[in-house]
């Protein structure tokens, strides 16, 4: 920051030596026209107020080219530091000049390649670990079918569903890095999302399913394991019956999920959204990858819409999500 300081500083020097040459020449011209000293007092003290608001104003004309270069790249700096901040990891800022600014704007651009490079590596590594988990899981399973005759039932059942959580969390883990990393066209189809949800409530007892048919344009892939994903969850954390509302107006389709449970409070609402999120201590845990609901906002703001946690007007709680009818492709 020397520089910069160097340079408001020859700024002000410069102003003052501005004043005191133009005082001097009116002083010195004054006293050229006014035979007596007191004459030249008197002019120069009736001048003077003019002079100085003069001076000040071409003094305030002069500088603010030089300021307003140096707001305008910090405020270029400021809007990438945000969009970094936002998630937009590609952000960068242009570097102009060769001072401290500049400096800091070539470091802010080194940095943030940095985290984008540090971040799309430990994506990478979480794809490629869970994919080569496929391998093993298949051959555990091939292993446990060849042990039905001879192991324990109660043994073999807990050893098939710990299997199939493993299978569901590698699953889970792989669709959201692909959500993540891959930033092409969705495959957009125009879907009834109606139909869609009959599908998947006739796979678990007790889901109840109303609303109007109609289309919205999107992934089938994807909104088929929006759906499951939330009817999974009211499986694993609610109290039967589920029910699921598909409502339909000029713009948009709204999803909505519930179930007789009281359902998440209110100070976890956003919070049950985060990858992994386990309940507070003393809260009572149930099976689940952690993953389910961050999936089900990552498609939802893949089609360019969003999924919330909101309050029923008897207290407890819906998973609600919103999809514009043409999705962003």
């Amino acid at each position: 920051m020397f520089r910069l300081y160097i340079r408001f500083y020859f700024a002000l020097l410069a102003s003052l030596f501005l004043f005191l040459v133009a005082t001097a020449t009116i002083w010195h011209l004054v006293g050229m026209q006014h035979a007596t000293r007191m004459q030249a007092y008197v002019v120069v003290g009736r001048n003077f107020h003019i002079v100085l608001l003069v001076l000040a104003t071409a003094i305030a004309v002069g500088a603010y080219p030089l300021v307003r270069q140096i707001s305008k790249r910090l405020e270029r700096l400021q809007q990438g530091v945000e969009s970094l901040g936002a998630g937009d990891l590609a952000a960068r800022v242009p570097v102009e000049g060769h001072d401290e600014v500049a400096r800091l704007a070539g470091s802010f651009n080194a940095a943030a390649a940095r985290i984008e490079q540090l971040v799309k590596a430990n994506k990478a590594l979480l794809a490629n670990a869970s994919h080569e988990l496929r391998t093993p899981l298949a051959r555990i399973r091939l292993a446990v079918e060849l042990l039905k005759e001879s192991a324990d039932p109660k043994r073999r059942l807990g050893l098939e569903q710990d299997i199939a959580e493993l299978d569901w969390l590698v699953d889970e883990i792989l669709l959201a890095s692909r959500l993540d990393t891959v930033t092409d066209a969705l495959d957009a189809q125009e879907v009834d999302l109606l139909a869609l949800a009959a599908e998947e409530c006739a796979r678990y007892d007790g889901a109840q399913l109303e609303g109007t048919p109609g289309l919205i344009r999107g992934d089938p892939r994807l909104l088929r394991r929006l759906l499951r994903n939330l009817l999974e969850n009211a499986l694993r954390h609610g109290v039967p019956p589920t029910q699921v509302r598909i409502a339909r107006d000029a713009n948009s389709t709204t999803v909505t999920v519930w179930d007789a449970g009281s359902g998440v409070p209110g100070a976890e609402f956003e919070n049950v959204f985060r990858p992994f999120y386990q309940p507070p201590a003393g809260t009572q845990r149930t099976a689940g990858t952690g993953l389910g609901l961050s999936l089900v906002r990552q498609i939802a703001r893949r089609h360019g819409g969003d999924a919330r946690c909101a309050s029923m007007p008897d207290g407890r709680s819906s998973f609600v999500v919103t999809l514009p009818l043409r999705s962003p492709v």
